[in-house]
C-alpha cells in the first residue's frame, strides 16, 4: 500500500498516477483539491488567488482539458501594475512610458548606465537585490521589483537568493526598454500570454479527472509518523501502515511530525521560511471597472499586492452585473501583521475604492458592498540564504530513512526535460509538491512529479 499524505493536487495526482486501487490518502479537510480548493459563496467562484493554466506541456494541457471535458475558456491576459495612481502595462520595465516624470527618466538612465558597463567587470550577482538592479538598475529596481518583494515575498530581495528567478521575470533588452519609454510596444513581453481556466467549478476542476475515484480518508490528521516502523497516526486513534509513503505536507511540518528528528534537523526546519496569506474577497452591484485579469500593487503603504476580478477568470464566476475582486495580503514571521483580519479587510477594501476596482457610487445600494477573509497559513515558499543548508540537513536524515536524493532537491526549480535520478521512483519515501519538496513550483509542476514518480510511466515524455 501506497500512503499518501495530503489530497491536494500532489497528492491526488501521485494516486492517479500510480493507481487509486493501490494508494490511500490522509486528508485533514472535509474536501480534497488543498491549495486549489475553490470556495462557492454568495453565487461566486472563489479561487485562492488567480490561479490559471499556462502550461506549455503538452501531456498537462490534454490532461486538464480532459478532466472538464474540454469546457475551458482560452485568451489573452492583460496584466496590469499600480504605482501612486499610475495604471502601468505589464511588465513595468518595458512600459516606461507609463511611469511618471522625473522617475521614468531617472529608470531609463540607470537602466542604461548599468547595461553599459563594461562587460565581465562585474561579478555575479550574490543576491536577489544584486540580481535586480544588474537587470533594470538601481532606480527601477528599487520603486517596483525591490517593493513587491517586501510585500510578495515578505523579504528583502537582499536576503533572497537568485535561483529561484529562471525565465519567471522579464530580463529585458536594451532596445525594448528604450523604445518602451517612448510609448507602447507592438508586443507583449511578459512570459505568460495565453491562459486557460474551466468554465464552471473553479480552477479545481482541472484535477476533477484526478480526483474522481481516489480512495481518499477525510477527518484524518496526520499527528505523527514513525519511519523506522513505517507507520503512520492519525488524530482519530488510526495506526496507517505502508509500504510507500509520499508526503504532500509542508516539509517543516512533516519533520515536526516525525519520530525521533535529531535537534539539527528540527533547527533546519525551522530555519525554512514560508509565507503566509490573507485572500479579502469583496462582493459589489456592478460590472468589472478595469481590463486587467490581475493587478500587481507597488504601493508599500498599501495591503494589498496582487488583485484580480474572479468574472474576468470567467463570467461564471460572478452573477450576473456583479464583481469578484480579490486581493492577496502576504505577511510572515519576518514581516508580521499588525493588525486583525477584519481590520486587513476594511482597509482593503478602502484601497480597492481609492483604486477605482470598486466604485460605492456605481451601486444601486452601496450597502451591498460586503467581503470575506480566507486564511492559507502556506502561501509562498521564500528562497532565502539559509534554504539550502537546511534542506541539506534535511534531505541527508530522510536519505537514512529511506529518501531517494536528487539532483534538483536543493534546487527552486525542476527542469522536466533533463535526465532524472530513478531512484525517487520506487524508493519508500518520497516527497511531492511546492511545500513538500520546497520548491517554487506551479500546478503542472506538481502533476509532472506525480508522473515522475509513477512506475508505470516514468518513461513518458514529458
Amino acid at each position: 500500500m501506497t500512503l499518501i499524505l495530503g489530497a491536494g493536487l500532489a497528492g491526488l495526482s501521485c494516486s492517479w498516477h500510480l493507481g487509486h486501487e493501490r494508494c490511500l490518502l490522509l486528508e485533514k479537510d472535509a474536501k480534497p483539491f488543498g491549495h486549489i480548493a475553490a470556495e462557492q459563496r454568495d453565487g461566486f467562484t472563489w479561487d485562492p488567488g488567480p490561479h490559471v493554466s499556462f502550461t506549455k506541456h503538452e501531456y498537462v494541457r490534454t490532461l486538464f482539458a480532459d478532466s472538464v471535458g474540454g469546457e475551458f475558456d482560452e485568451y489573452e491576459v492583460n496584466t496590469g501594475n499600480y504605482y501612486r495612481g499610475h495604471w502601468i502595462d505589464h511588465p513595468a520595465q518595458s512600459a516606461l512610458h507609463q511611469v511618471p516624470e522625473p522617475l521614468r527618466s531617472q529608470c531609463l538612465e540607470s537602466f542604461l548606465q548599468t547595461r553599459t558597463a563594461e562587460p565581465g567587470t562585474a561579478a555575479a550577482p550574490q543576491n536577489y537585490q544584486q540580481w535586480l538592479e544588474r537587470a533594470f538598475g538601481p532606480a527601477f529596481a528599487n520603486h517596483f521589483p525591490a517593493a513587491y518583494t517586501r510585500k510578495y515575498w515578505t523579504r528583502e530581495p537582499a536576503d533572497m537568493t537568485t535561483s529561484w528567478v529562471g525565465q519567471r521575470m522579464f530580463y529585458p533588452a536594451v532596445d525594448d526598454v528604450v523604445a518602451g519609454s517612448k510609448g507602447p510596444l507592438e508586443r507583449k513581453t511578459h512570459y505568460i500570454t495565453r491562459v486557460r481556466y474551466p468554465r464552471r467549478g473553479g480552477y479545481q476542476s482541472f484535477a476533477g479527472k484526478l480526483a474522481a475515484g481516489a480512495n481518499i480518508r477525510f477527518g484524518a490528521e496526520v499527528i505523527a509518523v514513525d519511519l523506522d516502523a513505517r507507520q503512520v497516526f492519525t488524530g482519530d486513534g488510526r495506526c496507517c501502515p505502508f509500504d510507500r509513503l509520499i508526503n504532500t505536507l509542508p516539509l517543516p511540518l512533516f519533520v515536526n511530525l516525525c519520530r525521533g528528528v535529531p535537534d539539527g534537523v528540527r533547527q533546519a526546519a525551522a530555519a525554512l521560511s514560508c509565507s503566509q496569506l490573507l485572500l479579502v474577497n469583496v462582493r459589489a452591484p456592478h460590472a468589472t471597472l478595469r481590463p486587467e485579469n490581475w493587478i500587481y500593487v507597488y504601493d508599500e503603504d498599501k495591503l494589498s499586492t496582487r488583485i484580480h476580478c474572479v468574472e474576468k477568470l470567467t463570467p461564471g464566476n460572478a452573477p450576473q452585473g456583479w464583481t469578484g475582486v480579490q486581493a492577496e495580503v502576504y505577511f510572515s514571521r519576518h514581516r508580521p501583521l499588525s493588525l486583525s483580519p477584519e481590520q486587513v479587510g476594511e482597509r482593503v477594501v478602502d484601497e480597492l475604492i481609492e483604486m477605482g476596482l470598486i466604485d460605492p457610487a456605481a451601486c444601486p445600494d452601496p450597502e451591498q458592498i460586503s467581503h470575506h477573509i480566507r486564511y492559507c497559513p502556506w502561501a509562498n515558499v521564500i528562497f532565502d540564504h539559509d534554504t539550502v543548508p537546511a534542506l541539506n540537513t534535511i534531505w541527508g536524515w530522510l536519505e537514512r530513512k529511506g529518501l531517494a536524493r536528487e539532483a534538483d532537491d536543493l534546487e527552486p526549480l525542476t527542469d522536466w526535460t533533463a535526465p532524472h535520478r530513478p531512484g525517487a521512483t520506487t524508493a519508500p519515501l518520497a516527497m511531492a509538491g511546492r511545500f513538500a519538496q520546497w520548491k517554487y513550483f506551479w500546478t503542472d509542476d506538481c502533476v509532472l512529479r506525480a508522473l515522475h514518480l509513477s512506475k508505470s510511466k516514468t518513461g513518458a515524455s514529458f
